[in-house]
């Protein structure tokens, strides 16, 4: 993942070889000051490497390196090869940074974090309505997601999809609020208690299989 130019692929000629201006630093959750070569193929050529950012606390962690590399692996389905995707540059980038200081609660982070990273490509869920009829959902209510049709469906349209309650369904709502709406995904963090977070991260596993191909579990 680039700022620039969004995702690419890039090769490392002699990678194999030691070399002080390319193979050094080349490690995940990192920031990467890279020069690359584009020959017009699908694979660029990297030519140079600087480590700027080290996240050394994710590497110390596994729970936090499972949190970032499951955050990468969905930035990787859902992004467009060779489009910067600025927005969803700046999610991954606070994800990885929150990561490396918030160990202690790298699933929380990651579950406001992928609902971020959905709204920041287009595919935020919508948790306020019934994705059918309209009807909204009243406040205090628990509502059904279905993830795989985008969002709410109420009890009158079939229900379905895995049953999130109120206070959950609202700081979900908060965390994919875009910036441009005064809202901060983060700041749910502390309100969000383990149960609804592996409730909300069993609903972005089914977001991440309806618009990235990605197997559930």
């Amino acid at each position: 993942m680039t700022e620039s130019v969004g995702k690419v692929g890039a090769r490392l000629r002699a990678g194999r070889k030691s070399s002080r201006r390319a193979s050094g630093g080349i490690e995940p959750f990192h920031g990467l000051e890279v020069v690359l070569e584009d020959h017009g193929g699908d694979l660029m050529t990297l030519k140079e490497v600087r480590l700027v950012t080290v996240r050394g606390a994710i590497a110390a962690s596994l729970d936090a390196m499972e949190a970032g590399g499951a955050a990468l692996r969905w930035a990787r389905h859902l992004l467009p090869p060779r489009h910067a995707e600025p927005a969803a540059w700046a999610v991954l980038v606070r994800l990885l940074d929150t990561l490396d200081r918030e160990v202690s609660r790298p699933r929380a982070v990651l579950a406001l974090g992928g609902l971020a990273l959905l709204a920041s490509v287009g595919y935020a869920l919508e948790l306020e309505r019934c994705i059918v009829c309209g009807r909204p959902c009243p406040d205090g209510a628990p509502a059904h997601v279905d993830a795989t049709r985008g969002g709410l469906v109420c009890r009158r349209c079939g229900g379905g999809g895995r049953l999130l309650d109120a206070r959950t369904r609202g700081l979900a709502a908060r965390a994919q609020r875009s910036p441009e709406e005064g809202e901060d995904w983060l700041a749910p963090l502390e309100a969000l208690p383990p149960e609804p977070t592996e409730t909300l991260l069993a609903i972005l596993g089914d977001a991440m299989a309806a618009h990235a191909g990605l197997e559930t579990g």
